[in-house]
């Protein structure tokens, strides 16, 4: 057999009725879905939106999931395209990956069933309005938006075009968490009375604040127009798309209430049973922002220090946990006697919005609930920002009797971005 070639191997083939014997047909086990792998027709097809060091993270979860296919990349910065582009091919040991400098021509592709969303936080919202239109589920990284109306729109479009909406706060999937907010909503601390939600420990907080011009460059190597997005248009500098000076510009973000209140004020909603409201009084206090909430439960923004944490005092106990993997109780008894790990995985919290993609039902920090929690951390800023108390009615979700107030509720947009 060693000695055949192909034309002996196809005579022998031939019946004597001259039909040719029907070859036994090879498919790969990785087209079956056997020895570990997935069948193509059960891969979620997904693109990235974002890549600078949050979405590369984000990227390499999703792409550990057998599940996924990651066949497009997008990103304003040239450099970060030709990055995930790599990420992505050594990943899959091909050369497949396509990438894009406008997202808009990722979401055209009609393969995409899912997007990965990692942009600054000022495209959050806007990326996940143009997903959603374009019929793709979305898991977009924290915050979910900069301005009230922004998070809402992307509430109701969701829900419009019937999508799977995940918000990147994964701390509500991690179980050293979970296992704090579970004694604060079993009762095991007694009636709730105070939560802490910390803000981050960033320095001065910009407004409007416009830098020198310098010479802009090249749209392939950074599109600056298209990093605005939806901002005010500014001259170009190079310290604008930096982290550090962007996430402190409120033009661009949150600032330090949004930076980390986005994940511990969320944790205190959920700890409060408040997924579908909020508290309904804001008022300044030692240069933070204290909220009450309609049950006498009272929300306190604490100044940020490391690390990251929330802690949920009642009438019977208390509970603090934080990213150092620290879970303290009072009483002691109420804590379990088990190792709850260190750090702030996102893998579960993934794994929970593919699950959803497939099932259709309602991920942990699906759009009402991420809106609910940005929205707390947005009245915060606006009562600290007018440096006195405001009253919010969290069912019509305007001020009461408050226009300038109501007025900071949302942003003007920059044709043609506008929701």
């Amino acid at each position: 057999m060693n000695n055949w070639n192909r034309r002996q191997f196809l005579k022998s083939a031939v019946t004597t009725t001259g039909s040719i014997l029907a070859a036994p047909t090879i498919i790969p086990a990785s087209a079956l879905g056997r020895d570990g792998a997935v069948a193509p027709n059960e891969r979620l097809v997904m693109g990235v939106i974002g890549l600078g060091g949050r979405g590369q993270y984000d990227l390499g979860i999703f792409m550990d999931n057998k599940d996924v296919q990651v066949v497009a990349v997008s990103d304003v910065f040239g450099d970060r395209r030709a990055a995930g582009k790599v990420q992505v091919d050594r990943k899959y040991s091909n050369k497949d990956c396509a990438t894009y400098r406008d997202l808009r021509e990722l979401l055209a592709r009609p393969d995409i069933d899912a997007v990965l969303i990692a942009t600054g936080d000022n495209w959050h919202s806007l990326a996940s309005i143009l997903a959603a239109r374009a019929g793709k589920d979305i898991y977009s990284e924290k915050p979910m938006s900069v301005a009230i109306t922004e998070s809402r729109a992307v509430v109701e479009t969701v829900r419009r075009f019937a999508r799977v909406y995940q918000c990147g706060t994964q701390r509500r999937s991690i179980f050293r968490f979970r296992f704090a907010m579970d004694l604060a909503r079993s009762g095991k601390l007694g009636q709730l009375k105070t939560l802490y939600a910390e803000k981050a420990p960033m320095g001065e907080e910009y407004h409007e604040r416009t830098l020198p011009p310098e010479p802009q460059p090249d749209r392939d190597v950074f599109d600056w127009d298209l990093w605005l997005g939806p901002a005010a248009w500014r001259p170009y500098n190079k310290q604008y798309p930096t982290r550090g000076f962007w996430s402190a510009h409120l033009d661009f973000s949150g600032g330090a209430i949004n930076e980390w209140g986005s994940h511990t004020a969320d944790l205190c909603q959920f700890a409060n049973d408040a997924d579908a409201t909020g508290p309904i009084e804001y008022e300044p206090w030692e240069g933070t922002v204290v909220a009450h909430y309609a049950n006498g439960v009272k929300l306190i923004f604490e100044k940020g220090v490391w690390p990251l944490h929330v802690k949920f005092e009642g009438t019977k106990g208390w509970a603090y946990v934080d990213d150092d993997g620290n879970l303290e109780t009072n009483p002691a008894s109420l804590k379990a006697v088990r190792d709850f790990g260190k750090g702030y995985p996102a893998e579960d919290h993934v794994r929970n919005f593919l699950d959803c993609v497939k099932t259709r039902q309602q991920p942990i920090s699906h759009a009402e609930v991420a809106h609910r929690s940005v929205s707390v951390c947005h009245i915060a800023n606006i009562s600290r920002r007018l440096g006195r108390p405001v009253k919010w009615d969290p069912a019509k979700e305007e001020f009461i009797g408050d226009e300038q107030a109501n007025r900071m509720r949302s942003r003007a947009q920059r044709e043609p971005w506008q929701i």
